[in-house]
């Protein structure tokens, strides 16, 4: 009898996102050439403002209708458009955040919900620099 030698050679393919991922190319490209993530808070206030130009445009209806589109609550569309609420000031620091490099996002979604509560934009600021004194 012969004896042979079968040999298999095969390469991995680098790891894939896992399944809560919902990384695409360009921020896969971004991790690699800059330390840290855009923190959740300025990707929802981005979102947002998104949103509020789809409404504006009449591409939707009513956040309901991004509710639906989405496959969120009203209750939580309202959550992420009260964002836009926020001193013009504040919107624009939040969205500069540095990124996170490690750990949990320091300002966080749940934090500004008081601050756009509040109608007086001179009293958000007020609540605003207690939280971003925390974060830096």
């Amino acid at each position: 009898m012969d004896e042979s030698k079968l040999e298999v050679r095969f390469t991995l393919a680098p790891r894939r996102a896992t399944h809560g991922s919902r990384q695409g190319a360009g921020q896969q490209q971004d991790q690699q050439t800059s330390p840290g993530r855009v923190p959740r808070v300025s990707r929802l206030l981005a979102l947002a403002m998104r949103f509020q130009d789809m409404v504006d445009r009449g591409e939707v209806r009513d956040f309901a209708d991004l509710a639906r589109l989405g496959y969120v609550t009203r209750a939580r569309i309202t959550q992420i458009m009260d964002l836009t609420l926020l001193a013009p000031d504040i919107q624009e620091e939040i969205l500069f955040l540095p990124p996170t490099v490690a750990g949990a996002d320091r300002v966080k979604e749940r934090d500004l919900r008081p601050i756009a509560a509040v109608a007086l934009w001179p009293r958000q600021r007020k609540m605003w620099a207690t939280i971003s004194d925390v974060a830096r």
